[in-house]
């Protein structure tokens, strides 16, 4: 089922990258033209060299897993795809403005196999790289207004905000709990992040958004929403057991990233509550650090205590008690075609078995 649902995400990746390649061409073009009546033709070459970096993280495609979400839902429901195209690739720049940004906040240093955007150029133009991506993303979505109904469009519209308006804000919380070094954060406020940044996002945003463009009624919203709960949360598990462990098919350099980071996951959480005091000072006064100040002994140091605890071990079983709940609640998504069901059955194990 896997494999199937591989197929499915290799096809739209390829469907919605080439969407995306002409709209940021078009979007260009625009600009270019809003350039040429200023009498200003002059600055081509910057205005060239500007949109060779607003279109890096977008040349690089990522896994296309949001956008594809969203073209199989509407798919399952209503037997074509069509209509949701330009959520989809609106889905898809979201992504990488969001990862532009994410990156320099986190002091990232890579992504997608080559440096991070504002390794590469300064921090300040990257973000406004970021925040052009931001400006090309409202005119894919506006594109819905051409394709749908006026007032679906408008409802379409409303649920993405919904939903990039969550995950800045379990942006904003990882971010300042980062800062503070809290050390009395518990597993629910561990998961509370996840909910934001992961499963609406990554799942439950882009799975209804899809749903809405294919006429889902409110009931059925919330199925999606108690049934990518869960698959949430084994993505977000999942990609740190990763972070730790794998190398993204060779695309990754650098491991640990969460702990140079000093993210609060929860495989650091379980760790935390394991560890004897004196170890567990230590964790703390390591993850104090800022990225450049931790050493590499002292990141393995929590890394070689995650495996002596076995605080890996857990996350990896977490994953899989939350992907079997997931496939437990997939009989009340009933309102998708029967020939797809072994299609939502491959994205859990595609999501559980990632990186394996």
């Amino acid at each position: 089922m896997t494999n199937v649902f591989n197929d499915y995400l290799e096809q739209q990746k390829t469907r919605i990258g080439d969407v995306i390649d002409t709209c940021l061409q078009q979007y260009k073009q625009e600009d270019w033209q809003t350039i040429r009546m200023m009498g200003q033709e002059k600055y081509k070459p910057l205005f060239d060299d500007h949109w060779a970096i607003v279109t890096d993280y977008p040349s690089r495609r990522g896994k296309y897993l949001r956008p594809t979400l969203v073209m199989l839902m509407a798919e399952a429901m209503s037997g074509s795809a069509q209509k949701a195209v330009y959520t989809a690739t609106a889905m898809q720049m979201s992504e990488d403005w969001i990862l532009i940004h994410d990156d320099w906040e986190d002091g990232s240093l890579e992504r997608r196999g080559k440096p991070a955007l504002h390794r590469i150029v300064s921090q300040e133009i990257a973000v406004n790289a970021g925040d052009t991506l931001h400006e090309c993303m409202h005119r894919a979505l506006c594109e819905n207004y051409r394709v749908l109904d006026i007032a679906l469009a408008r409802r379409v519209q409303q649920e993405f905000f919904l939903m990039l308006g969550r995950t800045t804000f379990g942006q904003y919380a990882e971010i300042l709990w980062t800062q503070q070094n809290k050390d009395d954060m518990t597993e629910e406020d561990v998961l509370f992040t996840v909910s934001g940044k992961t499963v609406y996002y990554t799942i439950a945003g882009p799975l209804r958004l899809g749903a809405l463009i294919a006429g889902a009624d409110e009931q059925q919203l919330q199925r999606i929403y108690a049934f990518s709960y869960p698959l949430g949360l084994c993505f977000q598990i999942r990609d740190d057991v990763l972070d730790l462990t794998g190398d993204f098919e060779g695309q990754k350099k650098q491991k640990c990233n969460d702990i140079y980071e000093g993210k609060r996951t929860l495989i650091l959480q379980h760790l935390l509550r394991h560890a004897t005091a004196s170890e567990r000072a230590r964790i703390e006064a390591i993850l104090s650090k800022p990225r450049e100040e931790k050493s590499e002994d002292e990141v393995l140091y929590i890394r070689q205590l995650m495996d002596n605890y076995g605080s890996i071990g857990y996350a990896e079983a977490e994953a899989e008690r939350y992907a079997g709940e997931a496939l437990a609640l997939l009989p009340s998504i009933d309102f998708i075609q029967d020939t797809y069901r072994p299609l939502f059955s491959g994205m859990v194990e595609f999501i559980l078995r990632r990186g394996r």
